[in-house]
């Protein structure tokens, strides 16, 4: 147990730290950081896709079967994370704030924001449960998801009046809600058996979410082909990626 513990909050505060990243997207212009994003919402797609698919959903089926229980655990992530999006009015955004993409919720943003990382936790704690493999390729899934959406969440703030040092600073106080998340997930298991028969499926179904819902449409925007094929290949890297660490671990 000691060490999952020990994994499970090395890879938290590595989370945490991908909130400090959008500070040094600031002196890059924008069309360049559009640029680059974009292929990283690619990557991201594939590395969540392909945690979900190649790593967590085979632990959970080889330990707990594959029945209508898992099924609807499945379900649940995915229903979980569209009414959290509902609800706030808060969505995972990947855009550059400009005149033209207003965001008037910032402090809505913070909020779920700070549900997004307890999920985080949550998911990278029951991971590590599993086995330390799945907790590794799990957190680089979430940290790969982490860097756009963090550029993006400090665009909102920086939009929503915060100085650019509020801005780091708040982002970086919320990310910190994934040590609760990783702490709650390691403390229930100890109590109730079968934790991660529930929470890691409702990962998959919140990845599959994500990358189904929030980072696919946002790649379906650009329809240059030229920059569709390099985003493919990105999305495969993402997906390649997972493959590796499945066959070294």
């Amino acid at each position: 147990m000691f060490e999952v513990w020990k994994y499970s909050l090395v890879s938290v505060f590595i989370v945490s730290l991908v909130s400090l990243t959008a500070v040094f997207s600031m002196p890059i212009k924008i069309d360049r950081l559009k640029q680059f994003l974009i292929y990283m919402i690619s990557f991201s797609a594939g590395a969540l896709l392909g945690d979900a698919f190649l790593h967590l959903l085979p632990e959970v089926v080889e330990e707990f079967g594959f029945g209508v229980d898992v099924s609807l655990y499945i379900l649940a992530g995915v229903a979980f994370s569209f009414i959290v999006e509902k609800i706030i009015h808060w969505r995972h955004c990947h855009h550059l704030t400009t005149d033209d993409h207003p965001h008037p919720f910032a402090i809505m943003n913070l909020f779920g924001d700070s549900v997004h990382n307890f999920l985080d936790g949550l998911i990278i704690g029951a991971s590590y449960l599993v086995s330390v493999p799945v907790g590794v390729a799990t957190t680089i899934a979430v940290v790969m998801h982490e860097i756009p959406q963090e550029i993006g969440d400090f665009g909102v703030l920086l939009h929503g009046g915060f100085s650019k040092r509020d801005a780091v600073f708040l982002n970086f106080i919320v990310s910190l809600f994934a040590f609760a998340g990783v702490v709650g997930a390691i403390i229930f298991s100890s109590f109730t058996e079968g934790l991660t028969g529930i929470v890691v499926p409702f990962a998959v179904g919140s990845f599959i979410y994500i990358a189904g819902a929030d980072l696919i449409p946002e790649l379906h925007k650009e329809v240059a082909v030229g920059r569709s094929v390099v985003q493919f290949m990105f999305f495969a890297l993402g997906v390649a990626l997972m493959v590796a660490l499945k066959v070294v671990g």
